[in-house]
Order: C-alpha cells, then structure tokens, then sequence
C-alpha cells in the first residue's frame, strides 16, 4: 500500500508537471510490448478462434510482465533504501495519471473555439478523441471534447488512484496496461473483433467501479462548483445505462445533467456512422464555456477521489 505522502506527491507533480511526452513513458513501453506481442501471436494464432486465444494470451502476458516488473523494480528500490523506493513509487504513480494533460488538451480546443480557429480546434480535438474531427461544427467539437473529458475522468484519474488504494503502484501500472490494449486493440471491427476480444472486455470489468465512483464524484463536484447536482444525479440514474459502454455513461450522463447539456449522437470512426442515445437534456447551448464548465468538474471530482484515497489510507494504513 502507498504512503498517503507518496500519493500526495504523484498527485501533485502531476498538477504541476503532465503527462511527459518522453519516448521511454511507461505506457508508450507497455504499447511497444502490445504491438510485439499482437504481431506474435496473429502468427501463432490464425484463424478466428486462435484469434481470439491470442487476444487473450495478449492481455495475460501484458497485465502480468507489467505487475511483476514493476513489483521487481520496487522491490529493488526498497532494498536499497526507504527514499530510493518512496520516490520511484511516487513517480510511477505520477506516470499512471493524466490530470493536467486532459486539462490542457482539452482547454486548447476552447481557445481555438474562442479565437474562432476550427482549423486548429479540430487538429487539438484530435489528439484526444477517436473520432473523425474533419467535417465537425462548433457545437460538436464542443460536444467531443466534453465526452472525452468526462470519460477520461474516470480513465485517467480516479481508475488509477483506485487501483493504487487497491495494490498499490504494481496494480496502477496494470489498469494502464489493461486500458491502452484496450485503446490499442479493443476494437469492434473485422480486425479486431476476435483478437480484441479479451482487451476490451477487461477494460469493462477493470473500469466498473471507477466509472461509477466517478458519477457520484461528479455529482459531488457540481454541488460544490454550484452546478446543478440534482439534476446531475437524476440524469446520471436515469441514462447512465442508455450508453454503448457498461461505464463511460456514469460520468458522462452526470456531467451533462449538471451543466444543463445533452451529449450522445452520431459520430463517425473511419467515415462509418456510430449513433449513441442521447444523455441529459438539451437546456443550455454547447459553447467553449461549457468545456471550461467541464474541466473544472474535473479537477474537482479528482481532488474529491484524491481525499477519499487519503481518508481510507488513514483510517486502514
């Protein structure tokens, strides 16, 4: 289990630093893994129903080389000393978070739509959404960047401090592996169907809890920032299942009930159309204030689950 100081420390360097684009981040080293392996075991493998034993070999040999390579490290970092290992613990959580790159991807999008600049509205949006950006309008650049953010509440921020609470930095590092093969080859197409299979399905049940926690967070959140938290937990009960994913639609429906929008609809992955029903109600007009709107729940839902995680290590650490 971590200290509450050396969560307190990740956390924090987090708010001050981001997510370092560094060759040798962690999770860029689990998605050269990812890639490797897929590559292997697609040979190994053929055919439909091999594909889908590969795809969960694949997220066997991930999630356990992850925990065990950091549980070694860690290990050895202890041996040498107490700080040695409080630090190296502390920033490998550090690395498992995403709080100040979300926030700043996502308040670049409202500056370009502030300054009028769509052109670089939708070369931001696109680097933090899946879908196509080309032919998007205002309303639905806004729309995307405030899916992405509420979803990635839960993705970025609260899942990892969850799994840290949970087993510490060995099972943070493991939920990031879980969700980057999701990312990587959680697919429902004709390539990935069967072979990611497995990555997506545990992607679902690793992000079960964490999605919901995250809804009440939210919730908690638009009481304290003066949103409108009933509505927040009313649209959060009632449409929260109505999404694609098992989890995605608890943040989401809440973030939308508290600023008065309605999110869902039809988006487009590789020209093909996807429609999702609709969460929340449409009151309010989708403009750049709602993403500031929407980062702000965020950090104040992720500093909610940092005391939650402080307050369980005080009283069980």
């Amino acid at each position: 289990m971590i200290a509450p100081l050396g969560l307190t420390a990740a956390f924090i360097l987090d708010l001050i630093v981001g997510d370092p684009e560094w060759s040798f981040h962690p999770i860029r080293l689990i998605g050269r893994l990812i890639a490797r392996l897929e590559a292997l075991l697609r040979t190994v493998c053929p055919g439909r129903m091999s594909e889908k034993t590969g795809g969960i070999l694949l997220v066997l040999s991930v999630i356990i080389f992850t925990y065990s390579t950091i549980w070694v490290l860690l290990y050895g970092a202890y041996a040498i000393n107490g700080y040695c290992g409080f630090s190296l613990t502390a920033i490998i959580v550090f690395f498992s978070l995403s709080l100040k790159s979300l926030g700043k991807a996502a308040q670049a999008v409202r500056r370009a739509l502030a300054d009028n600049d769509k052109a670089g509205a939708r070369k931001h949006l696109a680097n933090i959404v899946g879908r196509d950006t080309e032919t998007l309008s205002r309303e639905e650049m806004v729309r995307a960047t405030v899916e992405t953010v509420a979803e990635n509440t839960s993705d970025g921020i609260v899942a990892p401090l969850f799994f840290v609470l949970l087993g510490g930095a060995p099972l943070a590092m493991s939920y990031k592996a879980v969700n980057t093969l999701d990312s990587m080859v959680g697919y429902k197409d004709e390539k990935y169907c069967d072979f990611g299979w497995a990555s997506a399905r545990c992607d679902d049940l690793a992000n079960y809890l964490p999605a919901r926690i995250t809804g009440f967070l939210l919730v908690t959140g638009a009481f304290l920032l003066g949103k409108d938290w009933r509505n927040a937990m009313r649209t959060m009960v009632r449409d929260a299942s109505k999404h694609a994913s098992p989890n995605s639609g608890y943040p989401e429906s809440a973030v939308a009930g508290a600023l008065k929008i309605q999110l869902g609809g039809t988006n487009y992955y590789g020209g093909i159309a996807r429609t999702t029903h609709f969460l929340g109600n449409k009151g309010v007009p989708l403009n750049e204030h709602t993403i500031g709107d929407a980062v702000r729940m965020m950090y104040c839902a992720s500093l909610l689950m940092l005391l939650l995680c402080l307050l369980v290590l005080r009283v069980f650490g």
